[in-house]
């Protein structure tokens, strides 16, 4: 896959046992509460994690999303398209369950 392909897609997946799924390519515009909204049509969200780069002041266009269960994580990798603020987001094929 490309590298540009690979920095565009939404990588959903479980991250050492835990309900955990790495989404990229969030727009600029989005705020980790659009992020957390957006996740939560698919079960609770415990945490939303979404890093900023101390010299722009914006986030750096990734984040963690931690679900309750493992369940509510397969949810989401169920939906064909994410579209947050607006943008659509595909979700990765190489995508791993562990």
């Amino acid at each position: 896959m490309a590298a540009s392909a690979a920095r565009g897609a939404v990588a959903l997946r479980t991250n050492v046992g835990r309900p955990v799924a790495f989404v990229r390519k969030i727009p600029w515009t989005a705020a980790s509460s659009e992020l957390r909204e957006h996740f939560a049509q698919f079960g609770h969200v415990r945490k939303c994690t979404v890093p900023f780069d101390k010299e722009t002041g914006f986030h750096k266009g990734m984040g963690w999303i931690h679900f309750s269960s493992e369940e509510e994580l397969h949810n989401a990798l169920q939906q064909e398209n994410h579209v947050i603020d607006g943008v659509k987001c595909l979700k990765s094929p190489t995508l791993r369950a562990n």
